[in-house]
């Protein structure tokens, strides 16, 4: 079985086209569980009308307390052994759990699989798994496909780019992934990816906002994973 944990803050006006893309998916031996971070919106009329379409849901309140803990929380009460962590803003295709899954148990040397993905227009292709350039810049989405055995939970002290931390702890145990060379998701935009940047803006706009929240939080993933080289900006800039 998949755990699909989803974590959301105030995006009941993105999670349904999100539940309708989980609901079409060609593979159904899956429980779907929501953490609300403490939303001040609308989102328990949402639930209600989705509670009853899944066969296994759970629901879950809780103060606000940041994305990571409440993706740990879900993680807790999940009991797949297979596990993913879908953002509120994400519409999946149809085949994307599926072909996930099939993935991941033709590669055993394999511990998670992560694919292309579409951020509005914006297409991120990406390209083989290679702990060289995984180390230099973040490239692999959080919405991939992880066994259960391998996770070791999200740094809850870590605000950004928890992604790339989540993936540079796991090679650090010795755990690699694999890609699927398709685009199977697309994000709707404002959710969890709140904001992407071109890679020149890093280059020609260093004093934008964006700019600078960045380039802090990489500093700060630069010195937990202890990355000396100067990292190449190109594949996102999301914070």
């Amino acid at each position: 079985m998949i755990s699909i944990i989803i974590p959301v803050y105030n995006q009941s006006n993105k999670l349904s086209r999100c539940l309708d893309s989980i609901l079409a998916q060609s593979y159904k031996d899956y429980e779907l569980i929501i953490v609300n971070d403490g939303s001040t919106d609308n989102i328990e009329s949402v639930i209600k009308k989705y509670e009853n379409k899944f066969e296994n849901f759970v629901f879950i309140n809780q103060k606000n307390n940041g994305s990571n803990p409440a993706r740990n929380r879900g993680f807790k009460e999940s009991k797949g052994e297979y596990v993913i962590f879908c953002d509120a803003d994400l519409e999946l295709k149809p085949e994307m759990l599926e072909t996930m899954l099939y993935t991941l148990e033709d590669n055993n040397e394999a511990s998670y699989v992560y694919c292309s993905f579409k951020y509005g227009v914006k297409t991120f292709k990406l390209w083989p798994f290679d702990p060289e350039k995984l180390k230099k810049i973040p490239y692999i989405h959080t919405s991939s496909l992880i066994k259960r055995s391998v996770f070791p939970g999200f740094d809850e002290n870590v605000k950004r780019l928890q992604d790339w931390d989540l993936w540079l702890t796991l090679l650090e145990k010795g755990y690699k992934g694999i890609w699927i060379n398709k685009i199977l998701f697309k994000a709707q935009g404002g959710g969890t990816i709140s904001s992407w940047l071109p890679s020149f803006a890093y280059k020609i706009f260093p004093f934008l906002k964006g700019v600078k929240k960045y380039k802090a939080a990489e500093e700060i993933i630069r010195k937990k994973h202890n990355l000396k080289a100067p990292l190449i900006r190109g594949c996102r800039g999301i914070l």
